[in-house]
């Protein structure tokens, strides 16, 4: 684990995860329909994409509607629903053209036919991309993540599928939804407001992390990449010392 550690301090950041928040009030602040906020964000999503694959960022996890989202008012929801259709469809070529993986973490199970119908060719015609992994967190939640993975493997121990002792960090991990996706090196929220909102619970015990204050529809290359030379001054340690990590001794602990 601490060669792993070793090797995860001098790499390049690979993988970027993003609140986007602020939405509803860069509408507002415009005396806007909230939607009017979700669609311009979504130019927001598209121009982040690209500058990721400018600066050779393999994986790109974007909050775009949790768990608790569904207790907005059901025309809000249903205009979200119908927006990330319009979303896939017409970003389709674009993914395909430049090597973009869709990959959908969340509880399904709440989805529409129509959605999951649509994520599930997305995910398939897209399914080849080397280039960059885009995951929407749809209908996702931390806690409800967890919470799966672990009645999953409760299952297995009660059918005797599984030993108690084989279960781990690594072993639990992979019943996660974002099982053979690297875990965040940075994370980065929008709006100025400073809190994680249940996202990637597990998956960022040790990214960095960075609170932009403008609004998601405002956030652009600019705003990107001040966050990405905050990220390059921290210094991962991953609970050992700064001697440690200056050492190319291998800490004893």
């Amino acid at each position: 684990m601490e060669n792993q550690h070793k090797s995860e301090r001098k790499a390049p950041l690979q993988h970027l995860a993003i609140i986007m928040d602020g939405n509803g009030r860069w509408a507002k602040k415009r005396s806007l329909p909230r939607i009017s906020g979700h669609q311009q964000g979504v130019q927001a999503v598209v121009q982040t994409v690209d500058e990721c694959i400018k600066v050779g960022i393999r994986y790109l996890s974007l909050f775009a509607f949790s768990s608790e989202n569904w207790g907005r008012p059901q025309k809000e929801v249903d205009a979200l629903m119908e927006l990330l259709l319009q979303f896939l469809s017409s970003q389709r070529q674009r993914m395909l053209d430049g090597g973009i993986r869709l990959r959908v973490i969340g509880d399904r199970s709440r989805l529409s036919e129509s959605v999951c119908a649509a994520i599930a060719v997305a995910e398939a015609e897209t399914a080849t991309g080397e280039t960059l992994t885009m995951i929407l967190a749809l209908s996702y939640g931390g806690r409800d993540e967890i919470l799966r993975a672990a009645k999953q493997l409760a299952g297995q121990a009660i059918r005797g599928e599984i030993d108690l002792q084989e279960i781990d960090n690594k072993k639990f991990s992979t019943y996660l939804d974002t099982a053979e996706i690297p875990e965040p090196d940075l994370l980065i929220r929008t709006s100025g407001e400073r809190r994680i909102s249940n996202f990637l619970l597990w998956q960022t015990a040790y990214a960095e992390f960075y609170f932009s204050e403008v609004f998601w529809p405002d956030f652009d290359a600019a705003e990107l990449h001040k966050a990405l030379a905050d990220y390059q001054q921290r210094k991962r340690r991953f609970g050992l010392t700064d001697d440690q990590l200056d050492s190319d001794i291998d800490p004893q602990l």
